[in-house]
């Protein structure tokens, strides 16, 4: 029998991981909403991994319970994650996957392209998701998974706030509203500036990150995490004093 892998936060990715850890083997132990972590951490002493697959608001309370013993065998793939997010709660190194596919209920697992992974599980990582026909690639310092990070988040926050004004999809943008999609990226780059404590190449960024809309045309630019998502942005601009006038402008409209 090999090592066992724990996985908190069972939804609907936590769910696709653990049926690749079963295809190759590893029994997989559950830890739910309202489970003891120090308890399940006595039980389940010596895991291989620990797969945080919660949401970006659960993220920081779960993290802040993960037992000592468990902090190197931790693995995240939340989106909107940067390096402050685990080093404030001392991880030096973990697994990160940044997923570029997508599960949701009553459907099957959508990849669409590679998903880098980096760090001491990754190999592990790789085979779970190949057994699922999922593709990964390698990331293999620290500089490129910070790239690959602000590349995800942009993605995200870009379609997700541009949409909540204009609806429709990424082709939608690219096709109807550009400019605005670009006022947009360009402002989430600037947060992204501040978050980080590297200044980042502004306009590679905001062409990279159409450039991806570009590979995904039909998918649509809002969901239910939307507004959610820029609250967390604008809270941010006001702790840096950030201007930010467009994002600004866009949560202004949504309030009257």
């Amino acid at each position: 029998m090999k090592e066992p892998v724990i996985i908190i936060g069972v939804g609907e990715l936590g769910g696709v991981f653990a049926r690749g850890f079963l295809r190759i083997g590893h029994p997989v132990y559950p830890i739910t909403r309202g489970m003891d972590l120090a308890e399940e951490a006595r039980l389940v002493p010596e895991p291989t991994l620990i797969l945080i697959a919660v949401g970006e608001p659960d993220l920081h309370p779960v993290l802040k319970a993960i037992p000592v013993h468990w902090k190197d065998r931790v693995v995240l793939l939340q989106n909107e994650l940067l390096p402050r997010d685990w080093e404030v709660h001392d991880l030096s190194n973990p697994t990160i996957i940044v997923v570029w596919f997508e599960k949701k209920k009553g459907m099957d697992v959508k990849p669409s392209v590679h998903s880098p992974v980096y760090g001491p599980k990754a190999a592990l990582i790789e085979s779970a998701l190949g057994a699922l026909d999922i593709q990964t690639r390698r990331v293999n310092t620290p500089e490129e998974l910070l790239n690959e990070l602000i590349h995800k988040n942009l993605h995200i926050l870009t379609m997700n706030i541009t949409g909540l004004v204009t609806g429709g999809t990424l082709g939608d943008l690219l096709e109807e509203h550009q400019e605005l999609t670009r006022e947009v990226a360009g402002e989430l780059v600037e947060v992204q500036d501040w978050l980080t404590e590297v200044q980042l190449p502004k306009g590679e960024l905001v062409g990279r990150t159409l450039k991806g809309f570009a590979s995904f045309p039909d998918q649509p630019c809002v969901g239910r995490s939307a507004p959610a998502r820029l609250d967390r942005v604008i809270r941010i601009a006001d702790q840096a004093d950030l201007p930010v006038p467009r994002l600004r402008a866009i949560q202004a409209a949504l309030e009257t």
